[in-house]
C-alpha cells in the first residue's frame, strides 16, 4: 500500500513538474502517451455540476471507501484478499491526497485503444487508477474462484460429516 501511495505520488508530481496541464508527449508512438490532466470528478471524468461539491463529494465518499476498506482487509481470510484490498486502498488514498490538496487528481497515462466502445481513446488514468482497478480484478478472482470455492467445499464437508453422524446415531438406537 505505501509503495502504491508513493509511486503514484511521484509519477504525479513528475508529470506535473515536465508536462504543461493538457500537453501530450508521445512514448511508444500514438499508442502510448503521457498526457497531463486534472480530473475534478470521478473515473471517466463523470462529475457534478459544481467544482466545489465535487471536491466535497468526492473526498466524503473516498472517507467512506476507506473505512469500509480498511473493515474488509481485517476481515481478510487469505493472502489475495489482502493484496486485493491493499492495492485498492492504496490507490484510493493516492487519489484523495491530490483531491484534498489539488482538488482534483492528476491523471496522465493515455492509451490509445482503437474503437473500444466507441471511444477514440481510453480515458487518461493514472498509477493509483491503475492499483484500484488491479485490486479489483484480484477480488473477482477470489471471489469466482478462491473464496466461492472454499465456501462450496467447507458446506460439503459439513454435509457430509453431518450425514455420518445421523446414522451413527440410529445405529446406536437400533442396538439398544
Amino acid at each position: 500500500m505505501v509503495v502504491i501511495i508513493a509511486l503514484d505520488q511521484i509519477t504525479k508530481a513528475l508529470t506535473r513538474a515536465h508536462l504543461a496541464l493538457g500537453e501530450s508527449v508521445d512514448i511508444w508512438g500514438s499508442f502510448l502517451r503521457f498526457t497531463h490532466l486534472q480530473n475534478t470528478g470521478a473515473a471517466f471524468s463523470l462529475s457534478l455540476p459544481n467544482a466545489s461539491y465535487n471536491r466535497i463529494f468526492f473526498i466524503v465518499t473516498t472517507l467512506l471507501a476507506i473505512v469500509l476498506i480498511i473493515y474488509l482487509l481485517f476481515k481478510a481470510t487469505h493472502k489475495l484478499q489482502v493484496w486485493a484490498f491493499g492495492l485498492v486502498l492504496g490507490g484510493a488514498l493516492g487519489n484523495l491526497i491530490d483531491r484534498i490538496i489539488l482538488g482534483g487528481v492528476t491523471d496522465f497515462v493515455d492509451f490509445d485503444i482503437p474503437d473500444m466502445f466507441g471511444m477514440q481513446r481510453f480515458p487518461v488514468f493514472n498509477v493509483a487508477d491503475s492499483a484500484i482497478f488491479i485490486g479489483m480484478v484480484l477480488l473477482i478472482i477470489d471471489i469466482l474462484f478462491i473464496s466461492g470455492r472454499q465456501k462450496a467445499h467447507t458446506q460439503s464437508v459439513e454435509a457430509s460429516s453431518d450425514v455420518p453422524a445421523a446414522s451413527q446415531t440410529e445405529e446406536s438406537t437400533h442396538q439398544i
